[in-house]
């Protein structure tokens, strides 16, 4: 079975969630989250009558904070734990010294409150990947495709046995009982191209649901990815046109892109509804992430 982990993080429930895989040796965790929300992943383990102890590995998407800051202090504490990710991450799992580094410089002085603990995991515990493999994990045949567009190092895994495809941030963020799903573009690895590339390698899975780490699980796979592209394109050009504004500089440019992009979730979605996609990611990082991709490639 799969079932969706609510890690109840700051913004408060349904908004970051952890998948939990049960096979026939054990259970395995799809992006345990931050360590700032390790009580609400302990809680979601005991309601399946489970603890840290009992998980046999963790499947990393991608190596930023809100989906895997918590897996070093899961390792210490789980002598026997296993940790697949992107072999462009793995370095990062192993010494996230640069990563919180990085991190640092966006948040500063609320990166322990957001993050929690970010702590290495031995380098003999990590197994690397590239996209392509068929995994037997836990008992469990799980299937893994490089991903890229949100991050270089980002995979989605398919559980064949129930046909979802654990996507990570690839397809974007969605908070049912909205259609509406934006995707996010922080900064540094955005590629528009890639991600597009990314969202047919997902479709072509033919997957029954997507799991989404913002937040929970979709059944209609083809209008949700079909729903990604077209606000990745939207947001791409919204950034484009900032850019192009004459005699703006960048903070004039991040208010344009931010209350044009408030406009339209507004529009679509209504006032309180569009503040919590904005919650989720502040809308200047989004901007962030679209001019370095330009700015990149004009360069």
């Amino acid at each position: 079975m799969l079932y969706v982990l609510d890690l109840d993080f700051h913004e408060g429930p349904r908004s970051l969630a952890g998948g939990l895989l049960v096979g026939p040796a054990g259970p395995v965790l799809v992006d345990p989250g931050p360590a700032s929300a390790l009580a609400g992943l302990r809680r979601g383990l005991a309601e399946h009558g489970l603890g840290v102890g009992d998980l046999q590995a963790i499947l990393l998407t991608h190596i930023h904070l809100d989906h895997a800051g918590a897996t070093g202090v899961l390792a210490r504490e789980n002598p026997h734990l296993r940790v697949l990710v992107h072999e462009r991450g793995a370095p990062h799992v192993a010494d996230p010294s640069k990563l919180v580094a990085s991190a640092s410089r966006i948040y500063g002085d609320r990166m322990e409150a957001l993050w929690g603990e970010v702590a290495p995991v031995e380098a003999g515990r990590i197994q690397s990947l590239r996209g392509g493999e068929h995994l037997e994990v836990a008992g469990r045949d799980i299937e893994v495709a490089y991903t890229p567009g949100h991050a270089w190092h980002h995979v989605s895994y398919l559980d064949r046995e129930t046909g979802t495809a654990c996507v990570g941030d690839v397809a974007g963020v969605r908070f049912a009982p909205s259609e509406e799903v934006i995707p996010p573009t922080p900064p540094p690895d955005i590629d528009v191209e890639r991600w597009r590339a990314s969202l047919d390698t997902i479709a072509a899975w033919s997957p029954a649901r997507l799991l989404l780490t913002h937040f929970g699980t979709f059944d209609d796979v083809g209008a949700h990815l079909g729903r990604v592209r077209e606000r990745l394109d939207e947001m791409a050009s919204l950034a484009r046109q900032s850019l192009d504004r004459p005699a703006a500089d960048d903070e004039e440019r991040i208010i344009w892109f931010r209350s044009r992009l408030r406009e339209v979730l507004a529009a679509r979605l209504g006032a309180e509804a569009a503040a919590a996609y904005e919650t989720a990611q502040p809308l200047e990082h989004y901007w962030h992430g679209l001019a370095r991709y330009w700015r990149r490639k004009a360069s």
